[in-house]
């Protein structure tokens, strides 16, 4: 079993999301936003399941920063940001195959866990 962590390590969710794997012995493939942005086709996954406006962290530093509570964009433009700025993504995204999750799920990823260990 391994899962992909996108979020950066001092966001608190991400330690524990990265904690939660780590103590069941789960392979992580952690990627850091601060060193490297999602794709632009995982982030489209994401926003397939949970909506552009679920991703983008309004209470985050950097949206603040970028003055992006008064703007207006068209989802297209979202991701664009969202890939150019990813400390505006809501953390951590957690994707174990097809199955993904937004921010803190330790129940879902408890199913997963007990699912990979029945294969």
């Amino acid at each position: 079993m391994e899962v992909q962590v996108f979020g950066t390590k001092k966001n608190q969710e991400t330690r524990t999301a990265l904690r939660f794997f780590s103590e069941r012995r789960v392979r992580v493939h952690f990627v850091d936003l601060k060193e490297r942005a999602a794709s632009r086709g995982e982030l489209t996954r994401f926003i397939q399941k949970f909506g552009i406006t679920a991703l983008i962290d309004m209470d985050s530093t950097r949206y603040r920063d970028l003055g992006l509570s008064v703007v207006r964009y068209s989802d297209d433009r979202w991701i664009t940001c969202l890939c150019d700025e990813p400390l505006v993504l809501r953390q951590p995204l957690v994707r174990y195959g097809a199955k993904l999750t937004l921010g803190s799920a330790d129940a879902e990823w408890r199913q997963w866990v007990e699912a990979g260990k029945r294969t």
